[in-house]
């Protein structure tokens, strides 16, 4: 079969997607698909989270559902849609990722891919390591060998660990993690610095900021308390309730996502190695924060849910976590000079957006 680009539409470079199954990587993709871009997508399709919902994500990208349905069962796999190649890998597979790269020939890489979740962390913390710094490692290497445009990649809020200063932002110190997957966060972006550096690729990381919406993760917090208060359980609400979070929807990560990926950086002359400015460098390199700029307190945020339910939420209240923050915000005054980055839908749109598909999908209106 031959790579997805041996036809590309109007000449638009090939897009690799990691993490295409998950629930950024597959609004990326249509976001893409709808751009004309060929898209290639990566996934190990993993148990983290229910594979039946990443598998459904494949369906409405295109793929046949008897194809879709054996993905589980299978080591590796390559499926093929109009403008759209899926393979079935874990990053860590050094041939298999080599293979990808050399076959499908993307031009740009946005790697989303990652073992996700602060509080997993603490329970399962190879799995860190394996994903997200092997894995990591892996894209680097492919992008050194097979020398793509840019290559755009996900980090995290949660890097600013300990930092207490509000709002947060990309010139701050993030040298103080509080979970290890927050510091496999800050180490992809060293790394990605590194390889900037010695072999000039473009490089742009990404801090996402608390995002939810349709076809969202189930260990994310909305995706939970909509869950529990339909079941009639009780919603756990930690510290008490005095958290904050920077919700940001997911159509407006995927408009900035879209927009950066567009803008490959450039050397910035400007930068000064005596003052170093961590949020750009020397090398063509780049690091911005991504959020809605409008954090939202955690029982508003609840009350929202309820209010489109039509349901009471039975709240417990519970201390802070070990590994977890009471209030993320995002300075994204950088980005918005950058890529003249927006975020558009407000908070209560976005809840009762969530909740349509929700109700739709579990058949639970």
């Amino acid at each position: 079969m031959p790579p997805v680009n041996a036809q590309s539409p109007a000449d638009k470079p090939v897009v690799l997607v990691t993490g295409i199954a998950g629930f950024i990587g597959f609004h990326l993709a249509r976001r893409l698909l709808a751009e004309g871009h060929p898209v290639v997508g990566v996934d190990n399709l993993n148990d983290y989270y229910d594979v039946g919902l990443k598998l459904a994500r494949l369906r409405q990208l295109g793929f046949a559902a008897t194809d879709v349905e054996v993905l589980p069962g299978l080591a590796h796999a390559r499926l093929a849609a109009p403008g759209l190649v899926f393979c079935k890998a874990d990053l860590q597979d050094r041939e298999r990722m080599a293979a990808i790269f050399a076959g499908e020939k993307p031009q740009l890489v946005v790697h989303l891919a990652a073992q996700a979740g602060v509080r997993y962390s603490l329970e399962n913390p190879w799995s860190y390591v394996d994903s997200n710094l092997t894995g990591f490692m892996n894209i680097l290497e492919n992008c050194r060998q097979h020398p793509v445009r840019h290559l755009v990649f996900a980090s995290s809020s949660s890097v600013y660990g300990g930092n207490q200063v509000q709002p947060f932002s990309v010139s701050h110190n993030v040298d103080h993690p509080l979970s290890l997957y927050a510091a496999s966060k800050k180490a992809n972006e060293l790394m990605a610095h590194s390889y900037s550096h010695l072999f000039a690729i473009p490089a742009t990381g990404l801090r996402f900021f608390t995002v939810y919406g349709p076809w969202g993760r189930p260990d994310m917090a909305l995706f939970i308390f909509t869950r529990s208060i339909l079941a009639g359980e009780a919603v756990e609400v930690y510290n008490h309730g005095n958290m904050k979070r920077d919700f940001t929807y997911i159509d407006d990560i995927v408009e900035g996502v879209w927009r950066v990926l567009n803008k490959p950086p450039r050397p910035d002359p400007g930068w000064d190695a005596r003052r170093p400015d961590p949020a750009s460098s020397s090398a063509p390199y780049r690091i911005f924060n991504i959020g809605n700029n409008r954090p939202v307190d955690l029982l508003h945020f609840i009350g929202l849910i309820e209010k489109s339910l039509g349901r009471k939420a039975k709240k417990v209240l519970l201390p802070l976590q070990p590994g977890d923050v009471a209030e993320t915000s995002a300075d994204i005054e950088s980005l918005s000079r950058y890529v003249d980055f927006a975020p558009s839908i407000p908070v209560e749109d976005g809840v009762a957006r969530f909740i349509r598909w929700y109700t739709d999908f579990y058949g639970q209106g």
